[in-house]
């Protein structure tokens, strides 16, 4: 049994634009989630120039969404999001070998029950970021046996992702494509995640991709992990039995106390933490800076 992880999250997000903007509309998504396993003891946002509307909302994930209006003439542009959360330890097993196999999964999802199981029937489906691609179901091919559980699929896939890509930020950005990481087995956690969902939707394996943030600071002599101080993704698969159980292929892990789950949906599209309109502005400067300290 893991003992429960208390953060504070300070998420920084700061634009700077080469003339001034008026009527700036951004769409956040920024407030951690409230989960089973995860406590959101409180959140806010602050925005800079003062905002004329703040309106908080639920989309049809479940994720919490902020409206944000700043009507006055601005040349800089600072949104902060700020949360106190508590993880809880998951306790997964560490093979899932009873879990649900691949062939009776497929079954099972004929007939959905609930939401929860219709969203997972939705995530064996193509999406704007992620095709089922004829190359991710040949990669994923030769991990596979026979009534193998999607679990234990996940889990090895996970581990070949770590083992055989090379994390590298100069690679990619946020819209490169599937089939590009596959190519050249390069990316960030963003491109981990999304090529691992291909790979399980193309054989039939519901998938959904998860945003959020990992523990800044790592426990006394234990290396650092990747995508720390800044914002994280992963990957998640739909088991009757387990629910939805979280991957982290950039640090070949399950997931655990380490993640903090900020929202989630079919791919990045669906969970962009900032995004927006406004009136001018020419070219701009982004900045991020992202803290989770534990407490």
């Amino acid at each position: 049994m893991g003992s429960p992880m208390k953060y504070q999250l300070r998420h920084l997000t700061r634009y700077r634009y080469q003339h001034p903007v008026a009527n700036s509309y951004n769409l956040a998504c920024l407030e951690p989630r409230a989960l089973a396993h995860q406590q959101v003891q409180n959140a806010w946002i602050e925005v800079q120039p003062l905002a004329q509307q703040v309106s908080r909302y639920v989309d049809g994930f479940g994720n919490i969404r902020h409206l944000l209006h700043v009507q006055a003439p601005h040349a800089e542009l600072a949104v902060l999001s700020c949360a106190e959360v508590e993880v809880l330890p998951r306790n997964y097993p560490a093979s899932f070998v009873d879990a649900t196999p691949i062939t009776e999964l497929a079954r099972y999802l004929q007939t959905p029950k609930d939401q929860q199981e219709l969203f997972a029937l939705w995530c064996t489906q193509p999406s704007k970021m992620i095709p089922i691609l004829p190359e991710a179901k040949h990669f994923i091919a030769e991990m596979q046996s026979s009534e193998q559980s999607a679990l234990a699929l996940a889990l090895r896939l996970n581990q070949f992702i770590f083992e055989n890509f090379q994390y590298d930020p100069q690679f990619s950005s946020v819209v490169t494509q599937v089939d590009e990481v596959l190519k050249h087995r390069r990316g960030v956690c963003q491109d981990f995640a999304q090529l691992a969902i291909s790979c399980l939707r193309s054989i039939g394996v519901p998938a959904r991709y998860v945003s959020g943030y990992l523990q800044t600071l790592p426990p006394e002599g234990q290396a650092r992990l990747m995508g720390a101080d800044a914002s994280h993704a992963w990957f998640s698969v739909y088991d009757p039995i387990y629910g939805w159980v979280d991957f982290d292929p950039t640090n070949n892990l399950i997931v655990d106390t380490a993640h903090i789950t900020l929202a989630y949906g079919r791919d990045y599209s669906d969970v962009v933490p900032l995004k927006g309109v406004l009136q001018g502005g020419g070219e701009h400067e982004l900045s991020v800076a992202v803290d989770v300290i534990p407490q």
